[in-house]
């Protein structure tokens, strides 16, 4: 049984005097932020400011942290008034990765803290991921786990990012990791993992990811080669996964949300979406498909269409041999 099957429903006062309190609490905590020096402010100040100098510019907030105890008291005294109110942090994460709060975001500029579950028997990580921006992480706690450096190198100089010119992810030897270290990045060409722990991880991550044409990039950390590219774009993030989700429910009807996908400025989302409608709708993917085997900007886009256009017979034939019948399906909308 859950705690929610508790939840005071049939009480609008108690409800009502929890909600307030909330507001109050997050009132406060607005106030505190927007005033000259708070850290709203600070970072509203710093937008348009290159992500290093970003960094630079907040990292007094990783080094005193007495604002988030006195944060993290004041929601919990909220909770011990009453289980069920709900102290004004968003969550993020979760599933397999970290999870934990945001305690300020605005623009490209977030600050959160995360939590990593120890788990017996986890395997350590096995890629390293990099994006254009910069980081700075605060280690509240280390879970007895050592810290591994990896970077990118001989990466080409280009204007567009292909898969031939990313260059090669080095990882340097597992180094101890200490309470308190706070770590750099720039995060287009360094990253961490943290290997080992026999501990939860408590992280206060202060990140910097303005929109780039630079994809996220993901790499074996044994070999050290490049496994995936995705969108860098919060839009398109969230856009592919609406995308999948579709597919996954086998929405034919969503077919011309697929293909306006396809024609998305960013090539790894326009790549995402064409890939998706063609295991999704085979014969209403093969016009937009040929149009971008001929004339899509990024070669690589362009080679794989071709590739997969070259495979089409064999594959329809296969999709149309297990495909169920068609059913009359509501109309989709993102």
């Amino acid at each position: 049984m859950s705690r929610h099957d508790h939840f005071p429903r049939h009480d609008p006062a108690r409800c009502e005097a929890a909600r307030e309190a909330t507001d109050a609490l997050a009132e406060d905590w607005r106030a505190e932020d927007t005033c000259p020096g708070g850290l709203i402010a600070a970072m509203d100040a710093l937008a348009d400011a290159p992500p290093a100098a970003a960094i630079d510019a907040l990292l007094p907030w990783l080094a005193d942290i007495g604002w988030l105890h006195a944060r993290l008291a004041a929601a919990l005294t909220l909770i011990a008034a009453d289980p069920f109110a709900r102290p004004p942090l968003r969550l993020v994460g979760g599933g397999d990765g970290p999870c934990g709060l945001v305690l300020a975001e605005r623009g490209a500029i977030r600050l959160s803290l995360l939590l990593q579950p120890f788990a017996a028997g986890a395997a350590d990580p096995a890629t390293a991921s990099f994006r254009a921006g910069a980081a700075a992480i605060r280690i509240l706690a280390g879970g007895s786990a050592r810290l591994r450096r990896h970077r990118i190198v001989g990466a080409a100089a280009r204007p567009t990012f292909t898969a031939a010119g990313a260059g090669c992810c080095e990882s340097d030897p597992p180094q101890p990791l200490s309470k308190d270290m706070i770590l750099r990045l720039d995060t287009a060409r360094e990253a961490i993992t943290l290997v080992g722990a026999s501990g939860d991880l408590l992280l206060l991550d202060l990140a910097v990811h303005p929109p780039s044409s630079l994809p996220v990039q993901t790499y074996d950390i044994a070999s050290g080669r490049l496994v995936h590219v995705a969108s860098a774009r919060r839009d398109a993030s969230f856009r592919q996964m609406a995308l999948a989700l579709l597919g996954a429910f086998g929405r034919r009807d969503a077919g011309p949300l697929f293909v306006e996908a396809t024609l998305d400025d960013d090539f790894a989302a326009r790549w995402s979406a064409m890939r998706q409608l063609v295991a999704l709708d085979p014969a209403a993917a093969r016009a937009p498909l040929a149009a971008m085997a001929a004339a899509d900007p990024h070669p690589e886009v362009r080679a794989a269409a071709g590739a997969t256009l070259a495979l089409y017979p064999s594959f329809c034939a296969a999709k149309d041999a297990h495909a169920p019948d068609d059913r009359p399906a509501a109309d989709a909308r993102i």
